[in-house]
């Protein structure tokens, strides 16, 4: 497939740093067009998938905001993904449709709507081009990506334009972890991407169309999809190095540190151990009531690169062990660089089954385990994790599929990994 078309008057090039900062700011899409006084996205009614994150850096105010106070486009609609436009709704949830107070424009609820809900929404707002403004994090899992992966969809098949106003992938651009597979396809993972993409959104949108558009949607946006791209951003940054604000881009994901364990973490949603939710420092504080310090001194002696562990408890006001006391570990990283997050993750999960005979799966699902292989693509980790694998066994296992998915990525990328 040929990659979908970014408009090259909309495509600054970027710089190539070192991954520690420059001199040139980075800049995101959103200040990219509207420091062009909105021109690129004037001419046409204009629906916008963003939250709180969707903001310029140099004033921090929403690009909805701004766009209507401009007047120089047409908002129609705002489309508003899991925990909602204005960002008050928790993990699972959004905000209900309803009118925004400051800006009069009609919010829509997108959070878990297939394409053609959304091309109903779509419909009813009378919109022509969708623009797509939210800060990813860089894991299959978190569902804004999907949000967008529907929405391109419901464009297709309503022939509408779709722009991406881009921003960095704050864990960087290299890609990491298993692919997904078809019987496990769900909200937190729709299609064959792996565990941790190594894309911004735009080139993510740029492989959606070019490799999975076709068959989801019947054809591709092609010359329909744009990207304003981040200026002076380079693949080897992680998020610090970029200058700009972080703006949590949901309850749980308080810092950039968050971000860079998340990819990894976020597992311990299918076990029987907290991830941190109902803590000041979710996905980096983890445990359960049984876990004590041996833990921590274990995953020491592995010598994990980038990382140490912190023998930790902690009480979590809510979710899984809620008011109970949890002995752990808090993930600390004095070398954001070096991180590896699912590597860090398959090793704390060695350990656990290795030191703790309650270690289990979460309650609930259809079959013990189910949550967790929805998570990680398939049942592959979670049968070698029963089967007493060590961690160099369960990674390698998907090297493979991994470089496949970045031969295949390449020709969608937009800033370069040289």
């Amino acid at each position: 497939m040929h990659p979908a078309t970014a408009d090259e008057s909309m495509v600054p090039s970027p710089r190539h740093g070192d991954g520690q900062g420059g001199d040139r700011p980075v800049t995101p899409g959103a200040d990219v067009v509207a420091a062009a006084d909105w021109g690129p996205l004037a001419g046409s009614r204009l629906g916008v998938m963003t939250n709180p994150t969707g903001i310029l850096a140099g004033s921090l105010i929403n690009i909805v905001d701004a766009m209507v106070t401009s007047g120089k486009v047409d908002v129609a609609a705002v489309f508003g993904p899991e925990h909602g436009f204005r960002g008050t709704a928790q993990a699972g949830y959004s905000e209900a449709g309803h009118t925004d107070e400051r800006t009069g424009v009609k919010v829509y609820d997108a959070y878990g709507a297939d394409p053609d809900r959304l091309q109903t929404m779509f419909a009813q707002a009378g919109i022509g081009t969708v623009v797509f403004d939210i800060q990813d994090v860089g894991a299959r899992f978190y569902t804004y990506v999907w949000t967008m992966y529907a929405a391109m969809i419901a464009a297709v098949r309503s022939g509408l334009n779709f722009v991406v106003l881009d921003r960095p992938n704050p864990i960087g651009g290299a890609g990491r972890g298993p692919m997904i597979i078809d019987s496990f396809t769900s909200g937190v993972g729709m299609d064959k991407i792996v565990q941790a993409h190594g894309m911004t959104a735009g080139e993510l949108a740029r492989y959606f169309d070019g490799e999975l558009m076709p068959a989801a949607a019947g054809d591709m946006l092609g010359d329909r999809l744009s990207v304003i791209k981040v200026k002076n951003w380079s693949p080897k940054m992680i998020f610090a190095d970029t200058g700009l604000a972080w703006v949590p881009p949901s309850p749980n994901m308080p810092t950039p540190d968050t971000a860079l364990l998340y990819p990894g973490t976020c597992l311990f949603e299918g076990t029987n151990l907290s991830e941190g939710r109902g803590t000041t420092r979710p996905f980096e504080l983890i445990g359960a009531p049984y876990v004590d310090g041996r833990w921590a001194e274990w995953l020491n002696r592995r010598e994990i690169e980038g990382v140490l562990f912190r023998e930790a408890f902690f009480t979590p006001t809510f979710s899984k062990n809620a008011d109970q006391i949890c002995g752990g570990v808090q993930v600390h990283i004095p070398d954001p660089y070096a991180v590896d997050p699912i590597l860090v993750a398959t090793e704390m999960l060695v350990g656990l089954k290795a030191l703790y005979a309650e270690f289990g799966w979460r309650s609930g699902d259809s079959y013990p385990g189910r949550g967790f292989d929805l998570l990680t693509g398939s049942a592959r980790f979670r049968e070698q994790l029963e089967a007493g694998a060590a961690a160099e066994e369960i990674v390698g296992a998907w090297q493979q599929e991994l470089a496949d998915f970045e031969r295949r990525r390449r020709a969608y990328l937009l800033y370069s990994r040289h």
